[in-house]
């Protein structure tokens, strides 16, 4: 795998490194010594995928609080999508920063996300299919999320939202929850890991 970091400090891109030959190819999607070697957690706690039929639908903007944090590999098994992440880590130099990745069937690329960010994606094309490596099992209780469209994100998005859920729609307006969310993101001395911190 060919890990490449992101302008937000703990966010990879990952790679496949494939071995063709005429049946096809072969690739590794996980390798825990891997993933360790470069700062970052290998722990999966739960694997999910989420199917979305049509273009344009929108999914986000999702986070679990700490001591919930959740680390996330997200690839894209069909289709593609714009995948969307946002660095809500109060002591990072990056916090409410975003950067922006394609994820498709034809790369297979993925995207690490670290614990305390927030996740989400838009459809490009109808039928997409992703696959997600969890590093924290769901809790509902630590759930939280932003507006797709909050302008305190400033994300463009490259379609208009054409479906989003009533959930999603529903969340709060950064500004009204700014004091909470650093509040609770913020690592304590001694909590958290490395692989979550900015430098």
């Amino acid at each position: 795998m060919r890990f490449t970091e992101t302008e937000l400090a703990g966010a990879y891109i990952v790679d496949l490194e494939r071995f063709e030959d005429e049946r096809g190819f072969f690739a590794r999607t996980f390798c825990a010594d891997e993933f360790t070697a470069h700062g970052l957690k290998p722990v999966v706690a739960q694997t999910n995928l989420s199917f979305t039929k049509k273009a344009g639908t929108l999914r986000g903007m999702h986070f679990q609080y700490p001591p919930a944090g959740e680390t996330k590999l997200v690839r894209c098994l069909r289709g593609a999508v714009l995948d969307v992440i946002v660095d809500l880590r109060p002591e990072s130099p990056t916090f409410l920063k975003h950067t922006a990745v394609e994820l498709n069937e034809d790369t297979l690329r993925a995207i690490y996300v670290p614990e305390r960010f927030a996740h989400g994606h838009q459809s490009l094309t109808n039928g997409t299919l992703l696959s997600y490596h969890m590093g924290a099992v769901y809790d509902p209780a630590s759930e939280g999320g932003l507006r797709y469209d909050d302008a305190a994100l400033g994300i463009s998005w490259p379609r208009p939202a054409t479906e989003v859920s009533r959930k999603d729609s529903s969340f709060a307006p950064y500004v009204s929850i700014e004091e909470a969310l650093r509040t609770r993101m913020a690592v304590t001395p001694g909590s958290g890991s490395a692989a979550s911190r900015a430098p």
